[in-house]
C-alpha cells in the first residue's frame, strides 16, 4: 500500500467549481447547488484504499454530527477504473449504500476536479468556509491502518468546530496520508 501525503493546497485558495454525478442517486451535484454558507467539506476517497476503509465509520459519524449544523459534505472518487475496477461507479454506489453514506459520493471520471484541487491521496480532505475559501486541508486524525491509534477525526473536527464558531482553524495542519490517486495514463 502506497503511502502518499496530501499536496497541501495553499490556505485561502478558492474552491473550484464542479458538477459531477452522484453514484447513488444518479443526480448531477454541483458545488454551487450544494454550497453551505457555513462550511463545505470536500473529501477525495475511493472504495479499495485501506486508509479509507480504516476511516469509513468515522466519515459517516462526522457527517451525521456536522451536516445537521449546516456543513455541506461531499465525497469524490477520481480513480482510473480501468486499472482499479473496484472503484467503478457501480461499486461506489454499493460502498455508499453498505456504509450508509449520508453525503453524495461523486464520480470524477475525467479526473479534472481532482487535478483542480491538487488531490494526491485517498483520503484527502479540503474544508472551505462559507465563502468557499480553503481554511483546512490535511488529515482526519493521527490514526492509520495498523498504528493502533483510535480513529476519532479530531483534527478535522477541530477545524470544523473552529469554522462553525467563526474562527480560523489552526494554521499548523498535518497532511493526510493514504493511497495515491490512480491517474489515467
Amino acid at each position: 500500500m502506497a503511502r502518499t501525503p496530501s499536496n497541501m493546497l495553499p490556505l485561502g485558495t478558492q474552491a473550484s467549481a464542479f458538477t459531477l454525478p452522484d453514484t447513488v442517486s444518479g443526480e448531477m451535484v454541483s458545488l454551487a447547488d450544494a454550497k453551505s454558507d457555513k462550511a463545505n467539506l470536500i473529501m477525495f476517497i475511493c472504495n479499495h484504499c485501506p486508509f479509507v476503509k480504516h476511516v469509513n465509520s468515522q466519515l459517516v459519524q462526522l457527517a451525521n454530527d456536522y451536516q445537521p449544523k449546516g456543513v455541506t459534505i461531499v465525497a469524490i472518487s477520481a480513480n482510473d477504473v480501468t486499472t482499479h475496477p473496484g472503484d467503478s461507479p457501480q461499486n461506489m454506489k454499493e460502498t455508499a449504500e453498505t456504509w450508509g453514506y449520508p453525503f453524495p459520493y461523486l464520480y470524477d471520471e475525467s479526473q479534472d476536479v481532482a487535478k483542480a484541487y491538487q488531490a494526491a491521496c485517498t483520503p484527502d480532505f479540503y474544508l472551505f468556509d462559507g465563502d468557499l475559501k480553503l481554511v483546512y486541508r490535511g488529515q482526519l486524525d493521527d490514526s492509520r491502518p495498523g498504528n493502533e491509534i483510535p480513529v476519532t477525526g479530531q483534527d478535522l473536527r477541530a477545524a470544523l468546530d473552529a469554522v462553525l464558531s467563526g474562527q480560523q482553524p489552526a494554521s499548523m495542519q498535518k497532511p493526510s496520508l493514504g493511497c495515491n490517486i490512480k491517474w489515467k495514463q
